[in-house]
């Protein structure tokens, strides 16, 4: 309840951003591959983003 004003820190952000590529990318990777590899290899950049913020 008292969570619901707080703002979202960039890691924060960035980590759901990173789980709902890996998310979307396996669900692609069913269907269309490279699709899926270009995300996998988006969703790495946001990990080596959030690698820094650390």
């Amino acid at each position: 309840m008292f969570g619901l004003f707080k703002k979202k820190s960039e890691k924060e952000k960035l980590q759901e951003a990173y789980a709902k590529m890996m998310a979307d990318a396996h669900k692609l990777s069913h269907s269309n591959r490279t699709a899926a590899d270009k995300l996998m290899a988006e969703a790495e950049e946001i990990a080596k983003k959030i690698d820094k913020l650390v």
